[in-house]
């Protein structure tokens, strides 16, 4: 074959290659996102870099990022920078729902996904004429499920305005935009009234709290009494041996990629609820066996790894995408390595169930302490 005949050849395999990567090659889930359409949320595109160096300056030391009130109250602005630098990576590989779920036998990811979602509707006993609280809804995959599981009002609650938009988009698009609604605010000061829910749940969100209790108190707060909450909390496991770098190390790498002012201990969870009131109905680590591993879909091989390198690096440099997009791509394969470490070794979980109740007389207690001031 001539040089020039070679040239064109590969130039042509090459054109193909690229166009094959960027334009056709979509998310791992069949609703995801492209690739072409990777963006930083509602961040500018000439911001984004600058966005990343200030999220990974704040998150790089995960034992300091909330121990003083001034830097716990820097945490939900920069867990909405991390959730616009992720948000669109997040569903080109995971599709709707940001979270993990016990694997199941022959089963895809995706029915996983929806198994583990509908659990939480079924716990509730949710129904048509419910109105249920998503804590940290995200761009609304569970909401989604969950509504059309059990017939309830869903209404969700995000602090970053651009999944509300995702979310409202896809709500709309999945015929749901009646059923399911979403308000972007802090879940640790929510703008819903007292005693207005009849149900609650949080999948893998309240991580992000520099303290549990506000967030409890809060959903306590809102929730009509009698009615349940149900949440799937990131916990270290007794496992964990801080005396041990690699354990220690595989932590920190969970807490610094996942914007999480500290990871809590599984024997915490249930005393700080009751610490704010709730009954436990129910504690268990979904993570357990028989239950079987969730931290498969994170085992990327190099090769994956490398295709996807190679899109977001010739997005950016066709300026499709904004310059820092590589950055927050190395980030989230490198916590991924963290989390199948914590996963493998049983010192990390990421779905440790809580059941919670807030007590039948609970409102009449309140009031009747309030008057008696």
């Amino acid at each position: 074959m001539e040089p020039a005949t070679m040239a064109w050849t590969a130039g042509l395999v090459g054109a193909g290659l690229v166009y094959w990567f960027v334009w056709v090659m979509g998310a791992a889930e069949v609703k995801g996102k492209r690739a072409v359409d990777l963006k930083m949320g509602s961040i500018t595109r000439d911001k984004v870099q600058d966005k990343y160096t200030q999220y990974w300056s704040f998150f790089r030391r995960p034992k300091e990022t909330a121990t003083t009130q001034a830097s716990a109250d820097k945490v939900p602005a920069f867990v909405d920078t991390f959730y616009n630098l992720v948000t669109d990576i997040y569903e080109w590989g995971w599709g709707q729902s940001f979270h993990f779920s016990p694997s199941l036998p022959g089963r895809s990811h995706r029915d996983a996904t929806r198994v583990h979602e509908e659990r939480v509707a079924d716990l509730l006993a949710a129904r048509p004429g419910h109105r249920v609280l998503d804590v940290g809804c995200g761009v609304g995959g569970p909401m989604r499920a969950i509504a059309a599981h059990s017939g309830a009002h869903v209404v969700g609650i995000t602090i970053n305005e651009y999944q509300v938009n995702r979310a409202r988009a896809h709500n709309r698009k999945a015929r749901l935009d009646a059923q399911c609604e979403v308000v972007c605010g802090n879940f640790m000061a929510m703008p819903f009234d007292d005693a207005s829910f009849d149900g609650a749940y949080s999948i893998e969100a309240t991580c992000h709290a520099p303290r549990l209790q506000d967030v409890y108190a809060e959903v306590y707060r809102v929730l009509k009494p009698g009615r349940l909450y149900v949440s799937y909390e990131w916990v270290t496991t007794p496992l964990f041996r801080a005396d041990d770098p690699a354990h220690v190390e595989a932590i920190h790498g969970i807490e610094r990629g996942d914007a999480l002012p500290g990871l809590r201990r599984q024997d915490e969870i249930a005393s700080i609820a009751q610490e704010v009131g709730f009954e436990v109905v129910q504690e268990l680590d979904l993570a357990l066996p028989p239950s079987l591993p969730w931290w498969t879909r994170l085992k990327m091989g190099r090769l994956a790894y490398w295709r996807n390198s190679l899109v977001v690096r010739v997005l950016t440099l066709l300026r499709i995408a904004p310059k820092g997009v590589v950055e927050v791509h190395e980030m989230l394969y490198e916590t991924a390595q963290h989390l199948t470490l914590g996963g493998e070794t049983g010192i990390f979980s990421p779905m440790h169930m809580v059941v919670l109740r807030k007590p039948a007389d609970a409102d009449a207690d309140a009031e009747a302490e309030e008057s008696s001031k």
